[in-house]
């Protein structure tokens, strides 16, 4: 396997320079650099969205995900991610025409021009940063402890996460967004491929799909049902997940981004169309996989388990591209958030451009180098750890949806209760303040909570509005 290994992550990296070579002759100021010359087409809007959502943790952390908690990862996952294609057809014209409006350079900015403060722009970031961080920790740890698994002698965890950040910054800070599109796709594609080569030498090493079921039913069948054998789907963590999932588009700057490049609305829609279909297919391969380990090793560890059913068990062939397309998922979702956070950044700076987009590349620097030590810190809970990320930045949904559809002068009363929520929900995964109250999860009830102030507000906005004065 390593001759084959070899080769192809010798073409793949020759990919990644070729890429960022290209992209450099056209990155002439910050637009074109941090927005890919905003004409992203149905096509590459595709590979990039996957490739950006469905990374390290779909190979590594859905196939543990399904092998420990059983099929209720399906409607956690497979129903979320429809939900969120039909957010994106229905309020990603909103959303462009209203950064068309304002001149979007990012989410961050996005909100101080609509909330003409800049306090509003630096919760969003603020968030963002705190979120995404162990968001993107999660996929170079994913990718490092699964590469000391398969290689044990070669490098400690924290050797293999240098050499992914390393090259995972040459390539994004020389090429810009542009690179990372082009290296998007070509991950896509290798994940698409391989995750359904290998789902279905799964299925067939017990025959067919209902051979394998019966046989995970044989092991636990509480695999098969809901809660799941330890409990977990609830309706309130369906529900709040369900909630998380579905706000990504909006409030995650890396996906916002590229949901406001698209050339137009029809390549927008077919593109919400396209990922669906990625995600429905992903997420059922990694099923299969999860179930063969439920069978086949229901007690190894994460690390152990994909590196035995992802390499241990494939021809040489499927096995080498598995581990690129580990390591390529690692990279390209790590280096699309890493660099969005720059992209927040330039977005509240003001100044010459060359001068700020030499100040936000190495803020990315720092930005990575942080990612870097969480990776080290963090738990192997990879899909919790994501989910966590997830229902962090949907707290931001009411102060965004508010700032997407109102068309009034909006003060700072959802930013600020916004701010309080973070921290609350913060206070509760560090056990500083309660898991629940009044019987509901904190995330649920915090999301609860500002979406009813939102609404509340803008109702008695437009009242107070519509009041002529007598006389």
């Amino acid at each position: 396997m390593i001759p084959i290994l070899i080769t192809i992550a010798a073409v793949y990296l020759g990919a990644l320079v070729t890429f960022s070579l290209i992209t450099r002759q056209k990155n002439k100021d910050s637009v074109s650099y941090f927005l890919a010359g905003s004409k992203l087409g149905s096509v590459l809007g595709i590979f990039t969205l996957a490739a950006t959502l469905f990374s390290t943790f779909t190979m590594i952390g859905m196939p543990d995900f399904f092998r420990t908690h059983g099929v209720g990862s399906w409607l956690f996952l497979a129903f979320s991610d429809a939900a969120m294609v039909f957010a994106i057809i229905s309020v990603g014209y909103y959303l462009r025409k209203k950064a068309k409006r304002e001149n979007f350079k990012g989410l961050s900015g996005l909100m101080v021009q609509c909330y003409k403060n800049k306090s509003a722009g630096y919760i969003t970031f603020v968030g963002a940063f705190i979120f995404l961080v162990p968001y993107v920790a999660i996929q170079i740890r994913g990718i490092a402890i699964f590469l000391k698994a398969t290689f044990p002698e070669a490098l400690p965890i924290w050797g293999w996460a240098t050499i992914i950040i390393v090259i995972m910054l040459i390539y994004s800070e020389v090429g810009g967004l542009k690179a990372i599109i082009y290296s998007d796709m070509l991950q896509g594609l290798i994940l698409l491929l391989i995750i359904c080569i290998i789902a279905y030498n799964c299925v067939a090493e017990f025959g067919n799909l209902a051979n394998l079921f019966a046989k995970v039913e044989q092991v636990n069948e509480k695999l098969l049902s809901v809660p799941g054998p330890k409990g977990l789907f609830t309706p309130q963590f369906l529900i709040a997940s369900f909630v998380a999932i579905v706000m990504i588009p909006f409030t995650q700057p890396q996906v916002v981004t590229r949901i406001i490049i698209m050339k137009n609305h029809r390549s927008l829609f077919r593109m919400a169309i396209g990922l669906g279909v990625f995600a429905l297919i992903i997420i059922f391969a990694t099923l299969c996989i999860g179930m063969y380990g439920a069978v086949k090793y229901p007690d190894l560890s994460t690390a152990d388990f994909i590196s035995q059913a992802l390499i241990a068990d494939q021809s040489n062939l499927v096995a080498a591209f598995a581990i690129l397309g580990l390591v390529a998922a690692a990279i390209s979702t790590s280096d699309s958030q890493i660099f969005a956070l720059g992209g927040e950044l330039r977005s509240l700076l003001t100044g010459e451009d060359r001068k700020m987009l030499k100040i936000t590349r190495i803020a990315i620097v720092f930005f990575a180098i942080v990612v870097f030590i969480f990776s080290l810190l963090t738990s192997d809970e990879l899909v919790m750890l994501a989910r966590t990320s997830f229902a962090g930045t949907a707290l931001m949904a009411p102060m965004i949806f508010t700032a997407i559809f109102s068309e009034r002068k909006l003060k700072m009363y959802i930013p600020i209760c916004t701010a309080i929520a973070m921290l609350l929900f913060i206070g509760s995964m560090l056990e500083v303040v309660p898991n629940t109250i009044l019987g509901l999860r904190m995330d649920l009830l915090l999301i609860i909570v500002l979406t009813l102030i939102s609404l509340l507000l803008n109702y008695f906005g437009h009242q107070k509005k519509s009041v002529n004065p007598i006389g």
